[in-house]
């Protein structure tokens, strides 16, 4: 069964719609990846000097990457959409978000990393 918006429009080049598939596959990858990265922080990385820094680090990776994957469909299907009714593809804020909280991430590991080099 499927979506009735999935019948708008006219079907677009078999080519598009597959690339639009390997970016929502990409999109789960990275968030699968995120979670991954979470859980091994929580279980093999030992506590930093900061007291409870490594549980809102993974913590910042699991809802980073818990939301990645429950949006990863809906920007799909937006995009999917679009091509259909040969409109404009739409804007996403998913790389926004992402970035950021990866940067976020990396920036702590970092001060952790260099204040326990002394």
């Amino acid at each position: 069964m499927s979506p009735r918006w999935y019948e708008e429009g006219e079907e677009p080049d078999y080519r598009f719609t597959l690339a639009n598939e390997r970016t929502f596959l990409a999109w789960l990858r990275t968030a699968l990846a995120l979670i991954a990265g979470a859980v091994a922080l929580m279980q093999f990385v030992p506590q930093f000097s900061v007291a409870g820094l490594r549980g809102v680090l993974a913590a910042l990776l699991a809802v980073t990457g818990t939301l990645l994957a429950a949006f990863a469909y809906r920007r799909w299907a937006r995009v999917q959409r679009a091509m259909r009714n040969k409109r404009p593809l739409p804007m996403t804020w998913l790389p926004f978000v992402v970035g950021w909280a990866a940067a976020v991430a990396g920036a702590v590991v970092l001060v952790v990393a260099l204040a326990t080099v002394r």
